[in-house]
Parts: C-alpha cells; structure tokens; sequence
C-alpha cells in the first residue's frame, strides 16, 4: 500500500477520456471496488446509457491504444456498469451517481457535509475547495471525476501521469 494513503482525483470532461482511465487503471490491477468513480444523474442518463455506439478518443494515446485493439467493441461498458451500480446520492442542487469506497465515506461517514452539498462533501473527504469546487462544476457540465488510492508510490506519479496524459483537470494527490 502507498505509505501516505492519498487518493489521487481528477474530472474528465471527454467520456472517452475517462473510459480510457478506468481501463487503464483496471489493467494495473485495481479493482471496481477500489475506483471511485462521480457523475450526475444526467450525464449517466445521457453518456452512459446502454447500447451506446464507439465513441472516438480524443487524444493521440487513446487514438492509439484503439488502434492496438485496447478499446475494443466495448468502449464505455466497463465505466457504465460502474455508474450503472453506483449509488445516487442527491447533494444539493446536484444528483449525482457516486461508486467506489467513496461511497461509504459519503453517505455513511458522518460527514454531514452530504446536506451541504457536493463541495462540502469532497472537503469532507479531503480535497482542497479549489479542487472541490472546479469537480463540483464539471459534474454539473457533464464532467466525471475518477479517483483511487494508488498501491503504492510509484504509482501514484504514474497515476497522476495517466490523468494528465487523458487531459484529466484539477489533477490532484489528497
């Protein structure tokens, strides 16, 4: 396990984008339960619905790894079924669908920065407000946050490299 137990966030505005990190991050070994993953209920609705066609990436490393085959016929089914699982959790004045451990720590936690909308609640969770409320308002324009708490740290550079290199913004290691 990373010594510092930091999770490494970033939004992603490009569903491509982010369909190539969850991807990513599942070949190097994590898990669903180990990705959190937070979208509205309206980008899931719209983004996300089944029987969706390919959808084309939008950098020159997706472009690649769909010609290598690594998106194959399925793109967007792993992330959907995540979100399709996910637990809806209406913060204020934004539902959102929320997977992965962060759930528990949302909902469960205590926290009670959940009635205090989606800002409060990733303070709550660590994250500098700066970062929350950029992630705040990209959920709102259809964004999807992705975090996880690399294994170790070395792989917490190499994640925060992934995030970037697939124009994850608000990257951040919280």
């Amino acid at each position: 396990m990373a010594s510092n137990n930091m999770m490494v966030t970033a939004v992603f505005r490009d569903r491509a984008n982010a369909q190539m990190v969850y991807d990513a991050l599942m070949v190097r070994g994590y898990t669903q339960k180990e990705l959190n993953v937070l979208m509205s209920d309206a980008t899931h609705a719209t983004s996300y619905a089944e029987h969706r066609e390919p959808i084309k990436p939008t950098t020159h490393a997706a472009e690649g790894m769909a010609a290598g085959g690594a998106i194959g016929t399925a793109i967007g089914a792993t992330l959907a079924a995540v979100a399709a699982i996910g637990t809806s959790i209406a913060f204020a004045g934004l539902p959102i669908i929320i997977a992965g451990p962060i759930v528990a720590a949302l909902a469960g936690g205590g926290l009670g920065a959940v009635s205090g909308g989606v800002v409060g609640g990733l303070i709550g969770l660590g994250l500098p407000e700066s970062n929350a409320k950029a992630y705040e308002a990209a959920l709102k324009a259809g964004g999807t946050v992705i975090g996880v708490i690399p294994h170790t740290s070395e792989e917490a550079s190499q994640i925060i490299q992934l995030f970037e290199e697939y124009r994850g913004e608000n990257v951040c290691q919280c």
